[in-house]
């Protein structure tokens, strides 16, 4: 699967070093000269926004979340995206009240799914540290990292989910993206802690007491 990548920070990283291998890789991001750094590490290819979402069947939005929606305007909007699965990993968060700063009751995934009608979004991936998703272990509690994540289509439930599973956590949808909004928040206790100094792999799991095997 060819996977395109707006952002090329420490999250975009760590799950690209997970699907490395396992499909095709493009990054850019604000600084293009970063991004080709980090793309010719991976032996992928690099360019502006509008490239990644023309490369990508799968577009990972790795920016900041204040820069998510003028990043998608600017790779070239709807038209841009139109068919892809879209993957939102940030989170709308005040690093300084730790509560989450949309204030219409929605998610950023929502808003980016009306600014981009023709593609079909997701949540995934924003509930943990970009250390815990370079972890080459995944387990806690003794148990495989569980991954919630939320998609409206059918697609990109399928898609979302086995990425997920192709960075050795184990895929559960919350339900559609109306649901993203409680993984926003859910995040905001994690960044809240990671923040007053706890270890970077903090991290909730969904136990599930009828799943019990260790990958």
């Amino acid at each position: 699967m060819k996977i395109g990548f707006i952002g090329s920070g420490a999250m975009a990283q760590a799950l690209a070093e997970k699907w490395r291998g396992k499909h095709d890789l493009f990054f850019s991001g604000r600084n293009l000269e970063k991004a080709a750094q980090v793309a010719a590490g991976f032996g992928a290819k690099s360019g502006p926004a509008a490239e990644a979402a023309a490369f990508g069947e799968v577009v990972v939005l790795a920016t900041r979340w204040e820069d998510a929606l003028d990043a998608v305007a600017q790779a070239g909007g709807d038209a841009a995206f139109a068919s892809k699965v879209v993957i939102d990993i940030n989170n709308p968060v005040s690093v300084e009240t730790f509560l989450t700063t949309r204030d219409d009751g929605r998610s950023l995934t929502q808003a980016l799914a009306e600014a981009l009608p023709g593609a079909e979004l997701g949540k995934a991936f924003n509930m943990a540290q970009a250390a815990v998703w370079a972890d080459p272990d995944m387990t806690y509690d003794g148990r495989t990292l569980v991954t919630l994540f939320t998609a409206d289509s059918e697609r990109a439930s399928e898609v979302i989910a086995g990425l997920i599973r192709d960075v050795g956590s184990e895929p559960l949808r919350l339900g559609g993206n109306a649901h993203a909004y409680q993984l926003e928040a859910a995040a905001a206790i994690v960044i809240k802690f990671l923040f007053a100094g706890r270890d970077p792999h903090t991290v909730f799991n969904f136990i599930q007491p009828d799943v019990r095997a260790i990958r």
